[in-house]
């Protein structure tokens, strides 16, 4: 792709998102999340190849399926109340409406049939910008309407997404795919503390979108498609690696990593207010995630080969290393012992 048409893609993506958080009018925001979209779009199709294309395509039915949701609901509220402010959507039925638009954008269960494939049909950088900076615009929107959405529908999506996202990710080998149902599963868990406390939604959503940079970034360095490829690159950067371990042992949810955090935070929250049904069946929903994370570490440094000839070394290609990858990692380990400062603003 041109450098020039990149950068304006990317500058268009970056507008449309800081319109949407920054706008208080439904119409605003809906406009910068069509710019979003259609920025993304050429982005993911910029391959040339039969899935890229059919990536493109799924995401911009859904997106716009999402965007037209939203439209109607938004136009809904102000018919009834006269108002297009986002802050004052008050009609049940647009809240409704709304609350399922913005779970489609963010791909929570049972509306995530589309991320894996467009995540598969994206290059890694890609996918990496769908699964972070594409989640900020439909969470800030809810992040505004919170005071007036249904606790009970929001509790219902997060446990469903954590449950499924966990679920459906056990048997899969692309990185990418395992990487979308990780998604969907922390999506799941910022939904359910959406419903219990703003600040709270706000550390879950800052944590998720460090530890998916930092695992990205991996990726990207070591060119891992596949649980295969993790497997073959010790011999490239065996640091990485190890590092990316923690890393992934943090998305689990491991303590004593950055990870365990807001899902602490989340389950305090939830027996606080006599949620204990719901706490405990989001703890057990970590364990299929935990188990396919588990053995995504197995295969990058837990297991070295007894002899050169039983895989094959991926020496000769370079690394793409990325000046992030190292601090995105760092944060995404160590932040644990800060969580008594956060928790005075829950």
């Amino acid at each position: 792709m041109n450098p020039i048409t990149q950068t304006l893609l990317l500058l268009s993506m970056t507008l449309g998102t800081v319109l949407t958080m920054s706008s208080s009018h439904w119409i605003m925001a809906w406009a910068g999340l069509e710019m979003n979209t259609l920025a993304i779009i050429p982005i993911i199709s910029k391959q040339h190849h039969p899935r890229a294309t059919e990536a493109a395509t799924k995401y911009f039915l859904t997106q716009a399926t999402a965007s037209a949701v939203i439209l109607l609901a938004s136009s809904m509220n102000a018919w009834k109340t006269g108002q297009w402010n986002i802050y004052q959507t008050t009609s049940p039925e647009s809240i409704m409406m709304l609350t399922l638009a913005l779970a489609m954008k963010l791909g929570l269960a049972p509306l995530h049939f589309w991320l894996p494939e467009v995540l598969q049909g994206s290059t890694l950088l890609t996918a990496t910008i769908i699964s972070t900076w594409q989640k900020l615009a439909p969470i800030s929107i809810l992040c505004m309407i919170m005071n007036n959405l249904n606790q009970n529908s929001l509790i219902i999506l997060g446990l469903i997404s954590a449950l499924l996202g966990g679920w459906m990710g056990l048997n899969q080998t692309q990185t990418r795919k395992i990487m979308a149902f990780s998604s969907i599963a922390h999506m799941g868990w910022i939904f359910m503390a959406l419903a219990m406390n703003p600040n709270l939604t706000i550390i879950a959503l800052t944590t998720y979108l460090m530890l998916t940079t930092a695992m990205f970034t991996s990726l990207i360095t070591t060119s891992s498609k596949t649980l295969l490829d993790m497997g073959t690159t010790w011999p490239q950067t065996p640091a990485l690696l190890s590092a990316s371990m923690l890393t992934l042992m943090s998305l689990g949810g491991l303590p004593p990593l950055t990870g365990f955090m807001p899902k602490w935070l989340i389950l305090k929250e939830l027996t606080t207010n006599n949620l204990h049904m719901m706490s405990t069946m989001m703890a057990l929903s970590t364990l299929p995630s935990l188990f396919f994370y588990l053995r995504m570490s197995h295969m990058t440094s837990l297991t070295m080969p007894p002899e050169t000839a039983c895989t094959s070394y991926k020496w000769r290609f370079k690394s793409n290393y990325t000046p992030i990858t190292t601090p995105a990692i760092m944060m995404g380990s160590l932040l644990l012992p800060i969580t008594p400062l956060l928790m005075n603003f829950c």
